[in-house]
């Protein structure tokens, strides 16, 4: 029997199995099909607090890996595939046909970004390609940059960059968003921001240098195809939090999102941390504090059963 079981190795898991292994907890971690979750996806990482240089996002949650590893978690490359929280011990079915018993539980599995499926948009993921402006904005500064989406995050995503970029350039498939109306006039109003809507992004261009240089659009109403030269591609069509394998077992919102009070769940000895549970910031620094909580929530649900 496990004390305590964190499914996601992102930042938030990491944090939590550091927390807890200090703890003395002995946790076991497993990391999921992307270990590291969405941060493995950023090449250069610049806003995480106390690195004055850039790191690479693969080679910082590598850190994080090994500091919990020094003081006793424990990781498994498999996933968890499904939950059952009705009575204590807690369960937890893994992908190698494995039913793990256990009293707490930190689910950390973190969520997708939704991307527009293009395989040559899926080749330059990380080179110009990428669903956060507020974590890769920075990159391209005074640079021409192209945001996909129509809703509230895609508006969002657009002011942000135009603070920092020469040019944004707006796509939407539709001539009338879904956003908030003054969302919608703070972005149509945006001097540093054109519109071009009834349009749908065709394919991603590299031309042969391997990074994002521009990509081709076809607008649906006249099917004409163009291309438009831009440095940095941003998809802000949305997130799917990865709860599939604990729907039914705990609280979720409309959009899929665990419902939590601080991090703990409507079921005791479960808690959320991170991108799962948070949809508004989804920033590695923010899944790390949330991580932290959850790990102290643990402590003190684990002194209180006497555990």
């Amino acid at each position: 029997m496990e004390k305590i079981v964190i499914a996601g190795s992102g930042p938030a898991g990491l944090t939590a199995a550091l927390y807890t292994a200090r703890a003395g907890l002995n946790p076991l971690v497993f990391e999921g099909l992307q270990p590291g979750g969405q941060l493995t996806t950023t090449t250069d990482v610049e806003n995480y607090p106390g690195f004055d240089e850039a790191i690479n996002g693969t080679e910082l949650v590598m850190k994080m890996k090994r500091q919990a590893e020094k003081f006793g978690a424990r990781f498994r490359s498999s996933e968890i595939q499904g939950s059952d929280f009705s009575r204590l011990p807690l369960k937890l079915f893994t992908s190698d046909s494995e039913v793990v018993e256990c009293l707490s539980v930190i689910i950390a599995t973190g969520a997708s970004a939704l991307y527009l499926g293009l395989s040559s948009e899926q080749k330059l993921i990380g080179k110009g390609v990428s669903a956060c402006a507020t974590c890769d904005g920075s990159f391209y500064r005074n640079k021409p940059v192209a945001v996909v989406g129509g809703g509230d995050s895609a508006m969002e995503e657009a002011l942000f960059l135009s603070l920092l970029c020469s040019h944004v350039y707006l796509i939407h498939r539709r001539s009338q968003f879904r956003a908030s109306k003054i969302m919608v006039e703070r972005v149509t109003t945006n001097p540093k921001i054109e519109l071009i809507l009834d349009t749908v992004v065709e394919e991603v261009l590299d031309y042969g240098k391997g990074i994002v240089g521009g990509i081709k659009l076809k607008n649906v109403i006249t099917g004409k195809i163009s291309e438009l030269r831009i440095d940095g591609l941003f998809i802000a069509i949305g997130h799917i939090p990865n709860t599939k394998p604990f729907a039914g077992q705990v609280k979720l919102d409309e959009k899929g999102f665990i419902i939590t009070d601080s991090t703990k769940t409507n079921v005791p000895g479960v808690f959320a941390a991170g991108d799962v549970q948070d949809k508004r910031y989804r920033q590695a620094v923010t899944a790390a504090a949330s991580g932290c909580m959850a790990a102290l929530e643990v402590e003190r649900y684990l002194q209180e059963i006497n555990a």
